[in-house]
């Protein structure tokens, strides 16, 4: 199953900072990889998701967080929820690990 990825727009301008410094052209391609698998299958193993307690979606929905890196220092993860309509992910969040 394929879902359509929707940014909001607090994770759009994270994207656009990361996007905007030539120094994060490898955690761009990093995130740009994870927003891939998260079209295809949000539960890849490589996304390492799981829920997100501290935080809920815009309507209550349960939060997902997924790894965009890994064992690299302030390493970023993406936050996101299902919805808003079925066959639906919007990304919440795309930030160092908290």
């Amino acid at each position: 199953m394929r879902f359509e990825v929707y940014i909001a727009e607090k994770a759009r301008s994270q994207l656009t900072e990361i996007e905007q410094n030539p120094a994060h052209s490898k955690r761009l391609k990093a995130v740009g990889k994870a927003i891939a698998y998260l079209q295809t299958n949000p539960r890849h193993p490589g996304l390492k998701t799981h829920k997100y307690s501290s935080m809920i979606g815009p309507n209550g929905e349960e939060v997902f967080e997924a790894y965009a890196e890994n064992q690299t220092p302030g390493a970023y993860r993406i936050f996101w929820c299902y919805g808003p309509s079925k066959n639906e992910i919007t990304i919440l969040a795309i930030t160092p690990h908290p």
